[in-house]
């Protein structure tokens, strides 16, 4: 995956609340990922569909965050400008991810569409939809209408989920998550029933989509203009594909379950969708580009 290197990045899409001290480490803090443990994946089902949501604005929604989380974007608005910056550090790529998949829905949705911002947290974080740690993975607050991620998330999936990672995995991982953005303001989210799990539960229904739109969004990255009309995502491999692909089996519920759990699947505490599900569903996305293939609330072969 490559960005358009005269691309200009606007920053204004993630929050940073890691502290000053500049950018760490460029390509090599996360280039790869993981962190949904089976703690995580039930915590992160419960902040997606318990939390709620007022409808409003994102704005003022940092209330939440604790007294050592203050936002400073300052670092990121130096390093993150163009495209060129994207393709030599994670957190500029995640910048640019974002701006993406946010103008991908303001086009498609146009005002029913409202931006939201993404925040960069280390080790633990306060939301509106209550406390978090890292081993919760990447995760969407209703309530306060942000995508919270530890970009150790991405070196995680690569070292403990064995995942070929790349920085269209990381991209992936954002497109699923504002994907639940996209459900909570279209109303879905109030289809699933809290708590419930299994193979066919409305959780599972809620993730399977949120990996269907991220595919959507995939097959038009190429093409989606920002402010200058040009795309930033300048190329998309079929091994970008791939590694996606290799990314969703290692954090479906069965691969999980058996290789990082207790070694037996049980599928009524499927939360997310088993390693073929996921797969399946954002293939589905992918190949049809098309957020209306992506009704997994309709069907009953999920896969």
């Amino acid at each position: 995956m490559r960005y358009r290197e005269s691309g200009s990045l606007d920053a204004s899409g993630v929050r940073d609340t890691r502290g000053r001290g500049g950018l760490r480490g460029g390509r090599g803090v996360a280039v790869g990922g993981g962190g949904l443990g089976l703690v995580g994946l039930v915590v992160v089902v419960l902040l997606q569909v318990l939390g709620g949501g007022d409808g409003g604005s994102p704005a003022g929604a940092f209330s939440g965050l604790g007294q050592d989380q203050t936002v400073d974007n300052s670092t990121l608005e130096e390093n993150c400008r163009t495209g060129a910056d994207a393709n030599e550090s994670v957190e500029c790529a995640v910048v640019a991810d974002v701006e993406s998949i946010q103008d991908y829905w303001s086009g498609l949705l146009g005002e029913r569409y409202a931006r939201t911002e993404t925040v960069f947290f280390t080790g633990s974080v306060q939301t509106s939809c209550g406390g978090a740690t890292s081993g919760s993975g990447p995760f969407y607050c209703p309530a306060d209408q942000l995508v919270y991620i530890d970009l150790t998330f991405f070196d995680q999936l690569r070292e403990q989920f064995g995942a070929q990672g790349g920085l269209f995995v990381d991209a992936y991982v954002l497109a699923h998550e504002y994907g639940h953005h996209v459900q909570n303001l279209l109303g879905t989210n109030a289809r699933v029933t809290p708590g419930e799990s299994g193979p066919t539960s409305g959780s599972v229904r809620l993730e399977l989509q949120a990996d269907c739109f991220a595919g959507a969004w995939a097959h038009h990255a190429e093409t989606v203009p920002d402010e200058s009309g040009e795309p930033l995502i300048a190329d998309i491999t079929d091994d970008d594909i791939d590694r996606a692909l290799d990314a969703a089996a290692r954090i479906g519920d069965d691969y999980i379950q058996e290789n990082l759990g207790s070694g037996t699947v049980d599928q009524e505490a499927f939360t997310h969708g088993s390693s073929e599900q996921r797969q399946r569903w954002f293939r589905a996305g992918y190949d049809s580009g098309d957020p209306s293939a992506c009704d997994t609330f309709a069907t009953d072969d999920l896969g």
